[in-house]
């Protein structure tokens, strides 16, 4: 009985044993294993040249802009237009009731047709002898007040239709048929699309640097992402007291109607003076509570591993962001995939998903 408890136990000593040992195997094989290296996308920091820029907040105006109203007062007979069309200047818009006018000038055309035979007549008679020079200059005298009635009266029903003054896009009809308006009623907004104003304000320290023939460009609410460009075409010559800033104008082209007035527009006037910065793709720099960082793509010990560099940053234009501090230009480090790593993670550059290349202003 002795000997099989002495086997049994040697039985299971070496079971435990051998799982001992194949445990302690397994955990120094883990331990001797590696993670894999993170795959990223990297960029370089480029050296280039930026023009100074002053920034402004503008609103964008119509070169041309009106509320028609009509000079008269009168009942809507006609409405030529469809709320939102493009007119052509002289388009008839709209026509109000002229019959009244036009009775009295076929009265008056029927006057002058009197009193241009009367003064016929007496040019021929004068020369015979037969009526005097002061009845001729009477009879002329009245042909040509009636003329002049008549024309009176032919302005008057001109006014009875509304036309465009200038070509655009019209807005919103304001009045219908039948309706009696009374002079200077709005009746529909006309705005010339094409060009626009852009209208902004920047301090008068920076007057003599802004003039005529300049190139601004804005961005709107509207359409994100998108640049739009013009020139200066007008600087105020007085100083605003209160504020003590300058009025500059742009003119951009609006061929496509996309800009409108009324909008607001993020201006950026470019100067001529330029600088050298160091550049990276905003997609680069990680933003923390405590200041801004990069992580820095280092060689070590045959690996390329990531460091945490903080930098101070400046300006942004077109996606690229200025490097005041921390950085050198030909220093590489990680633009895509910041979200996995870590101080001291080895990584795998993969550029073939990186970012677009960002649009630098000059």
């Amino acid at each position: 009985m002795l000997i099989m408890v002495l086997a049994l136990v040697v039985v299971l000593g070496g079971i435990f044993g051998w799982k001992a040992y194949q445990g302690a195997k397994m955990a120094a094989t883990m331990a001797n294993m590696k993670p894999p290296p993170a795959a990223v996308s990297s960029s370089v920091v480029k050296e280039e040249t930026w023009r100074s820029e002053l920034t402004a907040v503008g609103t964008l105006r119509a070169v041309q802009s009106t509320d028609l109203t009509a000079e008269t007062a009168g009942i809507v007979r006609e409405i030529l237009f469809e709320s939102g069309a493009e007119v052509k200047r002289g388009t008839p818009l709209v026509r109000l009731d002229s019959s009244t006018e036009q009775a009295r000038l076929k009265s008056l055309e029927a006057q002058v047709a009197l009193a241009r035979a009367t003064f016929e007549r007496d040019t021929r008679l004068i020369g015979q002898g037969h009526v005097s020079q002061a009845r001729l200059d009477t009879s002329k005298s009245s042909l040509d007040s009636l003329l002049a009635q008549a024309e009176e009266q032919k302005a008057v029903i001109a006014r009875k239709t509304i036309t465009a003054p200038f070509s655009g896009r019209l807005g919103i009809r304001q009045v219908n048929l039948g309706q009696f308006i009374q002079a200077g009623t709005p009746m529909v907004e006309l705005r010339q699309m094409d060009p626009i104003y852009a209208n902004f304000t920047l301090p008068e320290r920076y007057l003599d640097a802004i003039g005529q023939g300049q190139d601004v460009r804005f961005a709107v609410a509207s359409f994100p992402g998108r640049t739009f460009t013009g020139k200066v075409t007008a600087v105020s010559p007085q100083v605003d007291a209160a504020s003590r800033s300058v009025a500059v104008q742009a003119t951009i082209a609006n061929p496509d109607r996309t800009l409108r007035p009324g909008m607001s527009a993020q201006m950026t006037v470019g100067l001529p003076d330029e600088r050298a910065v160091l550049t990276l793709p905003q997609s680069a720099v990680t933003y923390n509570p405590y200041g801004n960082a990069v992580f820095l793509i280092v060689d070590k010990d045959g690996a390329r591993i990531v460091q945490t560099t903080p930098i101070k940053t400046g300006e942004i234009r077109g996606g690229a962001i200025e490097i005041l501090d921390g950085l050198k230009a030909g220093q590489e480090v990680v633009s895509v995939g910041q979200n996995k790593l870590r101080n001291g993670v080895t990584v795998a550059v993969d550029n073939r998903v990186a970012p677009p290349q960002a649009v630098n202003a000059p």
